[in-house]
């Protein structure tokens, strides 16, 4: 039996990924970032409504806030960092709108239901660091108190077979004042200056540098 690739198996992945209707209650088409060999992962939570519209992750408002903290901490551009990290999530599909208003929550089900993606891409990939982006991103890998308790931190966890570090952030979400104001911001470039400090973060902006691709003054 021939070995595959990491990518000729991250190829199969999204493939599979991208026919997924495991919950009836999501609303598909399933978000992907592509299949990016990266040893770096960004967990988000869930897509919102205009990205299975515009076929990426984190590509409105919120994504917009994300890549500036990245382009301001790093010198990374969106195009950079899109090309470069593997973008998962929680959840891969939009969850549907709540009768009151805003984004629903997914249901643990569905939670479960979407974990053994995260869990293959663990397998497949074997990051060294994993950023997951907003609460119900860090919970799948410690238990999240208080932000003002968990970001500004790493932390060694395992998980799928796999050990790696995990730099949590905030959502960028405008409806979450946390990262505007203190001790949120002060924490937020705690964390971000973590992330630009990790050796395997690092030898991604090596590599742009190499490339001569880097946007560092």
């Amino acid at each position: 039996m021939v070995n595959k690739s990491v990518k000729q198996q991250l190829v199969e992945h999204v493939a599979s990924l991208l026919e997924c209707r495991s919950c009836p209650h999501m609303h598909p088409a399933v978000v992907s970032g592509g299949p990016v060999v990266s040893r770096v992962l960004l967990v988000g939570q869930a897509p919102g409504d205009k990205e299975p519209v515009l076929g990426r992750p984190f590509a409105w408002t919120a994504g917009k806030t994300l890549f500036r903290w990245f382009k301001e901490a790093a010198g990374v551009s969106e195009a950079q960092f899109r090309s470069s990290v593997y973008m998962a999530a929680v959840c891969r599909c939009f969850p549907g709108k709540k009768a009151t208003g805003g984004d629903r929550v997914p249901a643990s089900e569905e939670i479960l239901n979407c974990a053994r993606w995260l869990d293959r891409e663990l397998l497949i990939l074997r990051p060294a660091l994993v950023i997951p982006v907003g609460k119900l991103a860090i919970n799948q890998f410690i238990p999240s108190g208080k932000l003002d308790d968990i970001i500004g931190r790493q932390f060694p966890v395992a998980r799928a077979g796999n050990s790696f570090d995990i730099i949590p952030l905030p959502h960028p979400s405008g409806a979450s004042p946390w990262h505007r104001m203190e001790p949120g911001k002060s924490l937020l470039k705690k964390a971000l200056d973590l992330i630009v400090k990790h050796p395997q973060f690092r030898v991604m902006l090596s590599s742009f540098v190499a490339c001569g691709g880097g946007d560092r003054g």
